[in-house]
């Protein structure tokens, strides 16, 4: 679809952002003293109905996002990029169902562009060449890995690494800006993460080359090499790079460096709120939904377990609005 074949969809999402959670309304959340509160005031935001539990709430908005933007572009493929991450997942789950014994329900996550039930049935039966091809290799190695050692931490990093590759190979397949930038932000700060963790655990050079996705703004060879040397040879590293302002957040811990990362993301696409054309206003209005329903779970989690409301705060991300 051309570019001004997005004029009437872009328009539709223009009168979706008015109803966008803004930081004011999130604030009221987390002020609300309870969740049976956070919910009520959610369901005068539209979110959910009677009867529905949190879960059932967020998992519903989720749906939401989908069935609209169903209804403005026939082909939803060129979103398969936000998609990529559950279906990863799944088949991360569907490896560790098939070497265990029993079926785990609830394991599987909807949205991803791959029946779960396909992938379940395929890992159970060893039918590698029932799934989609990129995904053959690294679920055969996956599970060779899991049958062998028993080793779920590399198991987890095979499949881990194969989805931020595919993510970012969609994003700069795309004739998206946005979607190219997300699919790089994806894999840069995954990598990030995984020398952190590779580091804080004693993990040498080459389980990190084996563990990390290649990207442009990260040299991954040189990640490696100082996340195996020591956590001050890494953070010299990522001081040389583009994602120098996270080092005080990494300081603090991993969930800080993704609520970074998130916060990142947003300033990234507030620019298309005045963009009136193509697939990206779009793309921005996604993942600006996906962001807000993030922190909304974040709240409620932090109120269900009588968190400090200092603690969630920190852990709530921007608003797009």
């Amino acid at each position: 679809m051309a570019d001004n074949g997005y004029i009437y969809a872009v328009a539709r999402i223009r009168s979706q952002e008015l109803h966008l959670l803004n930081a004011q309304f999130l604030e009221s959340l987390v002020s609300s003293g309870s969740e049976e509160a956070a919910l009520k005031m959610l369901a005068e935001k539209g979110w959910g109905s009677e009867g529905q539990n949190a879960e059932e709430i967020l998992t519903g908005e989720e749906q939401k996002i989908w069935d609209l933007i169903g209804e403005l572009v026939k082909d939803l493929s060129v979103f398969d990029v936000f998609r990529y991450e559950n279906d990863y997942h799944n088949l991360k789950a569907a490896i560790k169902e098939a070497c265990t014994a029993g079926t785990h329900p609830g394991i599987y996550m909807k949205g991803g562009t791959i029946d779960p039930s396909l992938l379940e049935t395929a890992m159970a039966e060893r039918s590698f060449e029932d799934i989609p091809q990129e995904m053959r290799a690294p679920a055969e190695e996956a599970m060779d890995v899991l049958l062998k050692t028993r080793d779920g931490q590399l198991c987890d990093c095979i499949i881990d690494r194969a989805a931020l590759t595919e993510i970012r190979k969609a994003g700069k397949a795309s004739k998206s800006d946005l979607l190219g930038l997300y699919g790089e932000l994806v894999c840069a700060t995954g990598d990030i993460k995984t020398a952190v963790r590779g580091s804080r655990t004693g993990k040498d050079k080459s389980f990190l080359l084996e563990a990390l996705a290649p990207c442009s703004t990260l040299d991954v060879t040189r990640l490696a090499e100082a996340a195996s040397d020591s956590s001050e040879a890494l953070n010299a590293y990522i001081a040389a790079t583009s994602y120098s302002d996270a080092l005080d957040e990494l300081k603090k811990s991993l969930s800080a460096f993704e609520c970074w990362c998130d916060n990142l993301l947003i300033e990234k696409i507030r620019p298309q709120l005045h963009n009136s054309f193509g697939l990206d206003p779009l793309a921005a209005f996604i993942l600006a939904r996906r962001m807000e329903i993030k922190s909304v779970r974040i709240i409620l989690t932090g109120l269900r377990n009588d968190m400090p409301g200092n603690v969630i705060r920190e852990r709530v991300r921007e608003t797009y609005v």
